[in-house]
């Protein structure tokens, strides 16, 4: 090895510290008072964020229409936690909302009228109407035995019947001056003749000859038309009597029920609407008792049962009670389908037959929210048919409306309700992802119309001693939540240092709290299964960390055995041309692991070009191909400056049968075409990833933790030579955090690191050739990469077109 590469190879090498991010356990220092605090008063604050904290805070604080909040980030950064406990502090320095009722229209009881009603009014109302229907119950119908009643009711009976026997009274003296007496026999009033002052019966009638009997018939006739004539205005009479009955009736009942709606009033007299709802039933109730409580029916229904039907007239529907000291309402609605948003009339069954009335009207999460704020998923809100467009015209209008969605497509029903509209004042907050939010800026107009303000919360948080300090607070809340054991502080470095690794970013700390949650769960499992006693440890997190990857490494296990029995052909050792160890990253729900991949390169005379194989076939995706086609632009940039270069070449990921995605493999394709090109060996003990642009400058991949620790897996199975390691781009230093047996095995020198910024570099560690610096004259050394690149494809053009004269 010349002096340049040595030079070269402890230039790039990456020191022991510079693996992983660097953390001082002293920074995680039990201070129980703080955590206990916290927890105490339910508060986990932000971590960061801040953002999406000041966006809330606007947004939330604005009251003009249209200033709702989409509260933007990936599942498990603790946005709904975060915000739920932002809101409940800012709804708790509000005063609480009105409550609403739905009472009966009398007028038209298939629209019910709305009641509002300041916080806990609704409950007394409802109390004091039960109060109410109880007295009516007790007082009817036992408020017409009184004396006084009694009494007027019989000088109505007695007038009538007066008028009734003065009219009988001159019938029945026309009818003695001819020997006819009148009598009255199943409630029908009789003529009959008298004979020596006697009523003859039917047989002695009978026994009458014709003459008598025929005069008799004669004057019966017009014995009865007299006795029309002065009957004639019974049905007055009566009507007469039964108006005056009905008013005494009336009156004994209003009067009976007047202290009660008085006192009622006196106890609601500060709100009007009360007052309005309480003069329509006064009007109404004398009617309704005195059919429903005072009947004469033989089938008379039970006090349960009369009970039953004057709730159904009088007593209001309460949608959602409030209590005055909790301020605002903070609601979060899980699934939010038509019915439990906007909510929805209830239907009973009577008798085989279904019913409604206001008495069955359901609130829904806008009727609960109504006054504070209500927090939606909006995936699940655009799921479900007919939601998101109702729910933007709740906003822009400011009314709930219940109804039916589906009414106009179903056959029509013979009776449904049509409840009074509620003015409505929510701040609504979706939360949903990045994809969600710009698709719907782009699709729909009113969205960016009603939701204004975008609470843009961060994949990751600064690694600033705060927030690390803040981040094991949150961890030791959730072990005191959970009644778990104290969390030791090396076990909160190692939590923090996996929320490191899930960033992959030496300063940043992933905001995914819910997978560090995981984590410190199946920790506490662990310390549970070694008997559970003292303090939960670091080693309690590497069990759960070892743990979770053998459930989910069955497939990098299978894929590095076969590596092993030489099912999928990858060497760790000995020299190859047109051959080189890529690194891939495979990631399969939960199963994220690297695993070396062979690429292999050849070249001959032509003019086709790079051809990239796995295009060809269509497993090569976008990205992939683009990394392959720069390749050219390299090679033209890099030798085609004075002839033009012809060459045929195919690349290939070998043994993949899977769709690849992603440029990472580009610089190593292009070190397998060199080599193809050059005939000099590639080192199989190390493997390369990395990205480069058409200038051959090295830029940053993802996934070089699993790629390295993949390759690393690999070669400490076959064997550690202390010869084998990786080459990562330069950029990717800052994304380090690896785990200890790889740190263990650099610290040993079993396993060597490189970083390098040129495709030059990664040349020479790969070939152990320089790779060559051109001339003043544009020639490179002969025996350089580049010189001996440049003659092959010299010779390539010379074939193809024929030498120069």
């Amino acid at each position: 090895m010349t002096k340049t590469l040595t030079c070269l190879v402890d230039h790039t090498r990456i020191g022991v510290d510079e693996l992983t991010s660097s953390l001082s356990v002293a920074l995680f220092s039990n201070n129980k008072e703080t955590v206990n605090k916290n927890h105490d008063s339910g508060v986990q604050g932000f971590v960061g964020h801040e953002r999406a904290k000041e966006a809330l805070e606007f947004g939330l604080s604005m009251s003009t229409i249209g200033f709702n909040v989409f509260a933007m980030g990936e599942h498990g950064t603790g946005r709904q936690t975060l915000i739920k406990q932002m809101l409940t502090s800012l709804a708790s320095e509000k005063t609480a909302p009105d409550e609403w009722c739905y009472t009966n229209n009398f007028d038209e009881s298939h629209i019910p009228l709305t009641l509002s009603l300041k916080p806990g009014d609704g409950k007394q109302l409802l109390v004091s109407m039960n109060k109410f229907i109880d007295g009516l119950l007790s007082l009817f119908p036992e408020v017409f035995d009184n004396p006084g009643y009694q009494r007027q009711k019989s000088a109505i009976d007695r007038e009538f019947n007066k008028k009734y026997d003065q009219a009988i009274s001159i019938v029945e003296k026309i009818a003695l001056k001819d020997n006819v007496v009148l009598y009255e026999e199943n409630g029908e009033l009789v003529f009959s003749p008298l004979v020596d002052g006697k009523p003859l019966t039917d047989k002695e009638f009978s026994n009458l000859n014709e003459e008598e009997r025929s005069k008799f018939y004669q004057l019966l006739g017009d014995l009865e038309n007299v006795l029309a004539e002065q009957l004639l205005e019974l049905p007055l009479w009566k009507r007469l009597s039964f108006d005056q009955l009905r008013k005494l009736k009336n009156d004994t009942a209003e009067q009976a029920i007047k202290p009660y709606i008085t006192e009622l009033e006196k106890e609601f007299s500060n709100n009007q609407d009360v007052l309005k709802y309480l003069d329509k039933v006064r009007n109404h109730v004398v009617d309704a008792v005195l059919e429903t409580l005072v009947t004469e029916s033989d089938d008379m229904p039970t006090d349960k049962e009369l009970r039953k039907l004057m709730v159904e007239r009088f007593l209001p529907t309460l949608l959602v009670p409030r209590d005055d000291t909790q301020g605002a309402p903070v609601v979060y609605e899980q699934n939010p389908t038509y019915q439990n948003l906007f909510g929805h009339v209830d239907f009973a069954s009577f008798q085989g037959s279904s019913y409604t009335s206001y008495r069955l009207i359901r609130p829904g999460a806008l009727h609960k929210a109504n006054g504070g704020y209500l927090l939606l998923d909006a995936d699940k809100v655009l799921s479900q048919p007919m939601v998101w467009s109702r729910l933007k015209l709740a906003l822009k209008t400011q009314q709930i409306t219940i109804e039916n969605p589906y009414s106009e497509y179903s056959p029509p029903s013979g009776y449904s309700l049509q409840p009074e509209k509620i003015p409505l004042q929510v701040k609504v907050v979706l939360l949903g992802d990045a994809e969600i939010y710009y698709t719907l800026q782009d699709y729909d107009q009113e969205f960016t119309e009603l939701f204004r303000v975008l609470a843009d919360f961060d994949r990751h948080l600064d690694k600033t001693d705060s927030n690390l300090i803040a981040f094991g607070q949150l961890i030791r809340r959730r072990a005191e939540q959970y009644n778990y054991p104290e969390v030791s502080n090396d076990a909160v470095l190692e939590l923090v240092r996996y929320a490191l690794r899930r960033s992959a970013h030496k300063h940043k700390i992933s905001a995914n709290i819910v997978q560090i949650n995981d984590l410190l769960d199946e920790a506490n499992y662990c310390w549970q299964k070694q008997g559970g006693t003292g303090e939960l440890t670091a080693q309690h997190i590497a069990l759960a960390q070892a743990a979770k990857n053998h459930r989910i490494g069955r497939l990098s296990e299978t894929w590095l055995s076969e590596i092993k029995e030489r099912q999928v052909l990858i060497h760790t050792e000995g020299e190859y041309v047109g051959k080189v160890n890529g690194l891939t990253v495979l990631e399969i729900g939960d199963s994220v692991f690297g695993t070396p991949a062979r690429i292999t390169a050849t070249v001959y005379a032509g003019s086709e070009g790079v051809t990239d194989i796995e295009r060809e076939v269509d497993l090569g995706k976008s990205i992939h191909s683009k990394g392959v086609l720069l390749l050219t632009g390299y090679l033209g940039h890099k030798y085609g400056q004075t002839f033009p270069v012809s060459i045929s070449a195919n690349i290939a990921i070998e043994q993949s049968y899977g769709h690849i995605d992603g440029d990472s493999a580009s610089m190593a394709e292009l070190c397998a075409l060199i080599s193809a090109i050059t005939l000099l060996p590639i080192d199989q003990s190390l493997a390369i990833t990395g990205s480069i642009n058409q200038h051959g400058e090295v830029q940053s991949i993802g996934g070089v933790n699993e790629k390295i620790e993949g390759f690393f897996q690999l070669c400490q199975d076959k064997g550690l030579t202390g010869k084998q390691g990786v080459i990562i781009p330069q950029t990717n230093i800052i994304n380090l955090m690896l785990n200890d047996e790889v740190i263990a095995a650099v610290a040993r020198g079993d396993f060597t690191i490189h970083a390098v910024e040129t495709i030059d570099q990664a040349l020479e560690l790969l070939m152990n050739v320089d790779a060559g610096v051109i001339s003043r004259t544009g020639r490179y050394p002969r025996k350089s990469i580049h010189g001996l690149a440049l003659d092959k494809l010299e010779n390539f053009a010379d074939i193809l077109n024929g030498p120069e004269e």
